[in-house]
């Protein structure tokens, strides 16, 4: 038998598009409701056309771009104009029928379709109705577009991302991934599904304020507190941790390994493993404290040391002594680990109309009694729009 789900019979309408909104209802969608994702007419979300690299249809013409698939997978597509006074009529419709609503529209975007959370919740007051900005719904930004990339400089994250101020290289960066739009999509999520509960308690349903800019900010995390505690403003340290030493790459004659030291303990057992106990005792180091104050000459005289091993003897000693380590992985690595193999971290879902299955990267959600499923592939544009919509008249 097929194993229940935790979202199901749940209904999400999905009118946003990209990433921060489209990763929030994939995550839905995984854990079993049904979501209808709304998309302009010959033309869907944005990402489909963000490529290359693309999909290639069983005609051979250019599909979808690997980007869009990476967010929409279990879901419905629904060609449907909002913008018209019949597409509106429709969303209001669907939104009746719903329990969720997901949007990613600048602030009063859609009040002037009545498609607002004061109009859709007065016909439908159970509904959560979720709203996904740069700088939220109220103060001085709110009315300006946000975007990933600008958050991160924004929000401080750039500040503290890059090689330090003379080291080659010097300049803030922003993280590899859209880290700002991924890390909104599973806040929204969260803050949807405690929603989701309050209403199933108390037939309340409320309107959810995710931005952007918010929860870059949240994800400062330490280093925000570090700023707090300190009143010095963190800086960009490359590499290397802010709290801990040694907590960074270490050079090996065929790569790099992380090692990540956490405690004391850990450190003397390092030392014991590089054959330099001298290091463990010495009063420089003996303490957490005293290597932050000492990093660039110890960190200097650990590399010495690896960076004579391979990668594979360096992994091997350490972690028969216990002290966490990790390569330095490309992303076709990251996919041969065996690790990454055991757990099904790459998954393939077909769609008839393309020529290969799409593979994505599965949830990292894993459920003892309602566990994700993945009931189909990132849909075709307007694959689902007759059938949606022929229930929607049923109804």
């Amino acid at each position: 038998m097929t194993a229940p789900q935790a979202l199901a019979g749940v209904r999400v309408l999905d009118l946003s598009r990209v990433l921060a909104g489209p990763w929030a209802t994939q995550t839905l969608a995984d854990l079993g409701a049904e979501v209808i994702k709304i998309e302009r007419p010959g033309v869907g979300d944005d990402t489909r056309a963000w490529g290359p690299p693309f999909t290639t249809k069983t005609d051979g013409s250019r599909g979808d771009s690997a980007y869009f698939l990476c967010a929409n997978r279990g879901k419905k597509s629904v060609e449907l104009d909002i913008a018209s006074p019949e597409g509106a009529e429709t969303i209001r419709k669907l939104a009746a029928t719903c329990d969720v609503v997901v949007e990613n529209f600048k602030v009063g975007g859609l009040k002037k379709y009545g498609l607002d959370y004061a109009a859709l919740s007065a016909a439908n007051p159970r509904l959560v109705y979720c709203s996904i900005t740069g700088f939220g719904q109220s103060g001085p930004r709110a009315s300006q577009a946000g975007y990933d990339y600008m958050i991160q400089a924004m929000g401080g994250l750039m500040s503290v991302t890059g090689q330090p101020d003379g080291a080659p290289g010097a300049e803030p960066m922003k993280v590899g991934v859209a880290f700002v739009d991924l890390a909104t999509g599973l806040y929204a999520s969260n803050a949807i599904l405690a929603a989701l509960l309050h209403a199933r308690n108390t037939g309340q349903g409320q309107h959810v304020d995710i931005a952007l800019f918010d929860v870059q900010a949240a994800m400062l995390a330490n280093q925000a507190t570090n700023y707090f505690v300190s009143g010095v403003a963190p800086t960009r340290m490359g590499n290397a941790h802010p709290n801990l030493v040694p907590y960074q790459p270490f050079p090996c004659s065929d790569g790099m390994v992380v090692i990540a030291v956490g405690n004391d303990g850990q450190y003397r057992t390092l030392c014991g493993v590089l054959g330099v106990e001298h290091l463990a005792t010495d009063p420089r180091y003996a303490a957490n404290a005293g290597r932050i104050e000492h990093r660039a000459e110890l960190v200097a005289a650990i590399s010495a040391i690896t960076s004579g091993w391979t990668m594979g003897e360096l992994m091997a000693r350490l972690e028969a002594a216990g002290v966490p380590c990790g390569p330095v992985n490309t992303i076709d690595q990251v996919f041969d680990e065996p690790q990454a193999k055991h757990r099904g971290l790459e998954i393939s879902l077909e769609r008839n109309d393309l020529s290969a299955p799409t593979k994505t990267v599965a949830s990292p959600i894993r459920l003892s009694e309602t566990p994700v499923r993945y009931d189909g592939a990132p849909p075709a544009l307007g694959a689902d729009t007759e059938a949606v919509l022929a229930g929607l008249k049923d109804g």
